[in-house]
């Protein structure tokens, strides 16, 4: 019975050494790919990539104007909110630097529209949904390619409740509307959807 038990433990040991010479292998495997893959990607290749998709070849800096409220109803704080909201989206999805005068690529426009108006009517002849709407007019000016260039309106909307006043809900919905629009405009600008 001895005999056998010596047997089986030989064994036993020499699959675990067969098996640690294999997890070794394949660790040594994996990282010589890793250095190869690292070494590749560092060798000079240039490869742009951006999270958004966001295309500023060529492209140094973005400049961004104040965005002044034109609308018929000014709301105090918004040209401010919409001109850092896009200086804020070009810092976070590009590389470009951000400068005071005119970048290679500017951004200018104004706030065309702010308003509220009832989409829906209740059965009692009562506004029971409103739209509150937000517009933009764009100019972008690419210096580096000017066929890139462009002057647009955006304009976004979001609806609420009409029992509810527009001052109950508008700081939260002229943040959502301004971040659509910057959206947009930023995807226009870099994307060129």
């Amino acid at each position: 019975m001895g005999y056998l038990n010596g047997l089986f433990t030989e064994k036993s040991k020499s699959m675990e050494l067969k098996c640690r010479n294999l997890i070794s292998s394949a660790g040594n495997f994996l990282i010589s790919v890793l250095i190869i893959c690292e070494f590749i990607f560092l060798s000079g290749c240039k490869v742009s990539y951006s999270f958004s998709g966001a295309s500023t070849e060529g492209l140094k800096s973005v400049s961004v104007q104040y965005f002044q409220n034109r609308a018929s109803l000014v709301q105090p704080g918004l040209s401010q909110n919409l001109t850092d909201a896009l200086i804020d989206k070009c810092k976070a999805q590009t590389s470009l630097s951000v400068v005071n005068g005119l970048g290679d690529v500017n951004f200018e426009g104004e706030i065309a529209d702010y308003n509220t108006r009832p989409l829906t009517v209740s059965a009692d002849a009562t506004a029971a949904t409103n739209r509150f709407t937000i517009s933009v007019k764009v100019k972008f000016t690419n210096a580096v390619d000017p066929d890139l260039s462009f002057e647009q309106s955006f304009s976004r909307y979001e609806d609420y409740d009409s029992s509810l006043d527009l001052s109950q809900v508008e700081a939260e919905l002229s943040e959502k509307i301004i971040g659509m629009i910057v959206e947009d405009i930023f995807n226009r600008a870099f994307v060129n959807w």
